[in-house]
């Protein structure tokens, strides 16, 4: 008996498509878990909010004089640091023929691309404030970006320095006693190198496992280290060679203040046939640099660059 199979009539026959479209490499956003100061109590809706600080008084050692009133010292003035509120956003539009044509699911896959186009904008943001910090350690001999050269990587000496600056100016550290270590992961390879493999700690043996961060590497020099790729690099150093920002993070180094939450919108259908459909993300927010004691910043070349 003959049988006709696909090998006869294989041009009837054509390839299955999963209707499920995976997404480029991503790293997890990581750098707004860096800010944790926000408005308490906002008296009045603005296009920028302003944070008060107020400087601690001196220390008093003297002994007072009994029947002597002590003389009335004066408060410091406060110091205010102005957060200005911005849009941000992104938008794609699609056609209702894709959506009807298309092998895969459209409206799932651009919503999943927006929502992570929002949190990894977002992210770089808060990275790019963090890189206007004032306080800044070198790599190796270098004194300044433009004086990095390839040989000036990142140490475990440079971490511990750090550390002790902060802890020198009596930074709150931001998890427990563990400061936050925003690391690129070619940098961390470097640490590594330098230190051992096995010189980072088990982050579990300082916070229970639910409030572990994602990008958690371990716990090196005092801090809580999580690794990135979005942890900025910028080719300003010696013959435009590559330089890597590593920030040590105490409690209050960022504030952030916010109008309109970051999320996803779905916008109106305008045309007049409704063929096109707009999906974006949108947020009113803002970022400064709130406690410049509060924050370090390595700046330093990669063996791995």
């Amino acid at each position: 008996m003959a049988i006709t199979g696909t090998s006869a009539l294989g041009g009837t026959v054509k390839a299955a498509y999963d209707r499920y479209v995976e997404f480029s490499l991503r790293s997890v956003p990581t750098f707004r878990t860096a800010v944790d100061k926000k408005p308490v109590a906002q008296a009045m809706p603005g296009s920028s909010v302003v944070f008060s600080i107020h400087q601690e008084m001196a220390d008093k050692v003297t002994t007072l004089t009994e029947g002597t009133d002590p003389t009335a010292v004066a408060i410091a003035d406060v110091t205010q640091v102005s957060v200005v509120l911005n849009e941000y956003g992104n938008v794609v539009t699609h056609s209702r023929k894709l959506g009807e044509l298309s092998f895969s699911d459209v409206d799932p896959a651009i919503a999943n691309l927006i929502a992570y186009n929002m949190s990894s904008s977002l992210d770089v943001v808060i990275a790019t404030i963090l890189a206007g910090g004032t306080n800044v350690l070198y790599g190796g001999d270098a004194t300044s970006t433009v004086e990095i050269v390839a040989a000036d990587i990142i140490t475990g000496n440079d971490i511990r320095k750090s550390v002790a600056k902060l802890r020198a100016a009596n930074a709150a550290p931001k998890y427990g006693n563990l400061y936050a270590g925003y690391i690129h992961p070619e940098v961390a390879f470097d640490l590594r190198s330098e230190t051992g493999a096995q010189s980072f700690e088990d982050v579990q043996k300082y916070t229970n496992s639910s409030e572990i961060l994602h990008q958690a590497t371990g716990v090196y020099g005092g801090c809580y280290f999580m690794e990135t790729s979005r942890a900025l690099v910028l080719n300003d150093g010696a013959g435009s060679i590559p330089v890597y920002r590593t920030n040590i993070l105490a409690s209050q180094a960022v504030a952030e203040a916010t109008a309109v939450e970051p999320g996803v919108v779905v916008g109106p259908v305008t045309d007049q046939l409704m063929r096109q459909r707009p999906l974006g993300w949108y947020s009113l927010q803002g970022w400064s640099m709130y406690r410049e004691a509060a924050a370090y910043r390595i700046e330093s070349s990669s063996s791995v660059a």
